[in-house]
């Protein structure tokens, strides 16, 4: 029994450091992304970019207070793009991301153009435009 737990309690901490060994050589970058007035953005889409991921990009949703985190990123170079609808997008370019490294990269989303898109799902009516014609209409004339 005793063997036993020696045993097990060997294997849990060499499980251990190889999570740590795994995570020690990854980063993360979070924030949080505000408007003009300093109020949080809540919903904001938040994509980061690199040549480092095998996935070439990771994204995130900031949750009610506006922040996000996207965490076991690999060292290298890092382009962070905010984005919200009726918001203009902000990217940053150039974020240098090292080993153990949590990065802070906020954000300030301007208010953008209000853009909308028209679906139009009615056909337009058929116009024959080969023959020609005219409909006349007799009134009967009184007293003939």
């Amino acid at each position: 029994m005793k063997r036993m737990a020696i045993t097990i309690a060997f294997g849990l901490s060499l499980l251990t450091s190889v999570v740590f060994a795994q995570n020690a050589g990854t980063g993360s970058i979070s924030g949080v992304g505000r408007d003009s007035s300093a109020a949080v953005i809540p919903g904001a889409k938040v994509e980061v970019a690199s040549p480092a991921l095998i996935e070439g990009s990771r994204s995130a949703v900031a949750d009610e207070q506006g922040a996000y985190r996207i965490i076991n990123l690999r060292p290298g170079t890092y382009t962070v793009t905010f984005s919200m609808p009726g918001f203009t997008a902000v990217r940053h370019e150039g974020l240098q991301l090292d080993a153990g490294f949590n990065a802070t990269e906020n954000a300030e989303l301007q208010a953008g153009n209000v853009q909308e898109t028209v679906t139009v799902t009615e056909n337009a009516p058929v116009v024959d435009t080969q023959s020609v014609s005219q409909d006349r209409i007799f009134a009967p004339v009184a007293g003939i």
